[in-house]
């Protein structure tokens, strides 16, 4: 600003010295050529005018330019100082977030299966029993006399046959394969409702899992969602199974990840058997250029398999066998002349280490496994271990005890009004899951079989709370309180409690379909037991009673 003021200054003093007035009249005779200079002497004071105006709004627009510069300086230092207090604000936040998700997860590790207190909760949530008649005991008595207490005979004599058939086929199908290069096929074990004794709808179907091992020198190295690789929230409850040689390194030697080079050589193992082509694998039922099992394959070798050994045997037997279903692979049918038949389910698993815990291909008649995310992720089934938790809690029941009761009414009136309004997405893995948490968490004497109206009444407002808080975990997975004598593996029991409800939470219409489902069965409830059940009189019926 001080030279610009100093340029105008020195302009203003050359047009003042340069003025005509200065100078000195010598000759009085006006030259020739006066009125031309006076023009130049114009022509250039407007210049230097002109100049001047110039220099006054260059000095404006600096000046301007300095203001807008100081403002924009304000405006960065505000801008920093609100940027500290947003970020003292963001991480004070993650802060409370964290300690919040912490105590979350302690109180859940503590407190997910403690349902023995909670009888102030189950009063408060029955909120869909107000206004349900709910059948007494003597209804209750009769009802299950009349239509579930007959099928316990059934059930055994057909667990008989099909077991025996079972073994049968089994042991042609071993003679069929090439106990060189095929799967090596074990005993086939009975699970489920059918093994458990609650199952009342009828047809009656067996469900039998077989395990299967690969022909040596291979083995199956298995790894799960909870083995400490990350696995993402929907691949939870599902593994991999990888196909190696026995006498390989579990962690896979530094050879089959690098490049030696041509001029090396691993020392543990030669190029012959580093390199597998990729026919070999899948041989051994391999997902393409991999070496992770694959369940599909898997299945199409196990009907292949059975379809061999069934034509071996079959003139031993006067029925027809045939693959039922199109979308459970292993489900079978036998066919007498009669026309009666019987169904049951064949499926290859795969067993977890030394466990009894298995890598399960497909799920029959199921939705627990509806969004396999691969043909290589298996879905893990403790099925054998519930059966053994049921059968080591029923010895130290009362006589005639009544949780398997309880099971069997809510799995038929389940079954009754899915026939109405169509299925839903709860299952009778969800009711028995109920049943597993209530009798870890109650007292043997609460399951005498006069307090089976209460117990059933307590099952459904667990699921009704369930349903609302949209959380029903896993009994074994997370569970720390498993009894030491089922010799449950330890790494579930450490695992993060795994929700059966989880897939329901982003899909909105298959959740209202079930909560609706649930509502509905419970106002038809007294209809569908009465239809069932001889006459009583009125007076012995009531609404919901506490214990």
């Amino acid at each position: 600003m001080p030279v610009g003021l100093f340029r105008v200054c020195l302009l203003v003093i050359t047009a003042i010295v340069n003025h005509p007035l200065f100078f000195p009249k010598e000759n009085g005779t006006v030259p020739e050529n006066t009125e031309e200079i006076i023009q130049k002497m114009k022509e250039r004071e407007e210049s230097l005018r002109l100049e001047q105006l110039r220099l006054e709004q260059e000095i404006a627009d600096q000046e301007a330019t300095q203001k807008a510069l100081e403002k924009a300086a304000v405006v960065v230092e505000e801008s920093k100082e609100e940027k500290v207090r947003w970020d003292m604000w963001t991480a004070l936040s993650m802060v409370i977030f964290l300690l919040i998700e912490l105590w979350r997860q302690d109180f859940q590790e503590g407190n997910w299966q403690d349902v023995g207190g909670e009888e102030d909760d189950m009063a408060v949530l029955g909120k869909a029993f107000k206004g349900v008649a709910f059948p007494d005991k003597a209804v209750l008595a009769s009802f299950y006399e009349k239509r579930i207490l007959g099928t316990t005979g059934d059930m055994a004599r057909m667990r008989e046959m099909v077991e025996g058939f079972a073994d049968d086929l089994l042991e042609a199908l071993r003679s069929v394969c090439n106990r060189d290069a095929d799967m090596e096929v074990e005993d086939c074990m009975g699970v489920g409702s059918m093994y458990e004794n609650w199952r009342v709808r009828k047809p009656f179907v067996c469900d039998l899992i077989v395990p299967f091992a690969p022909p040596e020198p291979y083995c199956f190295r298995c790894q799960t969602w909870c083995s400490g690789d990350s696995f993402p929230p929907d691949e939870q409850g599902y593994g991999t199974i990888k196909v190696c040689r026995a006498d390989e390194d579990a962690t896979g030697c530094i050879c089959d990840k690098t490049k030696l080079g041509e001029d090396m050589l691993c020392l543990l193992h030669s190029q012959v058997s580093s390199t597998r082509p990729s026919s070999e694998m899948e041989d051994l039922l391999c997902f393409k250029n991999t070496q992770y099992l694959d369940a599909d394959q898997v299945m199409k070798w196990f009907q292949i398999a059975v379809t061999k050994a069934w034509n071996r045997i079959s003139h031993k037997y006067e029925f027809d066998l045939s693959f039922s279903l199109l979308d459970s692979p292993g489900a079978l049918k036998i066919k007498f002349k009669s026309g009666k038949s019987i169904a049951f389910n064949l499926t290859p698993v795969v067993q977890y280490e030394n466990s009894d815990v298995y890598f399960i291909s497909h799920f029959p008649r199921s939705s627990l496994a509806a969004d396999v995310p691969s043909s290589t992720h298996w879905f893990l089934t403790f099925a054998v271990y519930e059966r053994r938790f049921i059968q080591l809690v029923s010895k130290t029941l009362p006589a005639n005890a009544c949780h398997v009761s309880c099971l069997q009414i809510l799995s038929f009136l389940h079954g009754k009004q899915c026939s109405l309004t169509g299925p839903s997405g709860l299952t009778n893995y969800h009711l028995k899951t109920v049943l597993l948490h209530l009798l870890q968490a109650r007292p043997s004497q609460d399951w005498a079989p006069e307090k089976l109206e209460a117990r059933l009444q307590d099952m459904l407002k667990f699921l009704e709370k369930c349903l609302h808080e949209k959380k029903l975990y896993h009994f074994f997975i997370g569970n720390g309180k498993v009894p030491a004598e089922l010799g449950f593996p330890i790494i579930f029991q450490r695992a993060e409690p795994l929700n059966l409800f989880r897939p329901f939470v982003l899909r909105r219409d298959i959740y209202r379909k079930m909560v609706d489902t649930f509502h509905e069965m419970l106002r038809n409830m007294s209809a569908l037991i009465n239809e069932y059940t001889v006459h009583i009189p009125l007076a012995h019926t009531n609404g919901i009673h506490k214990e």
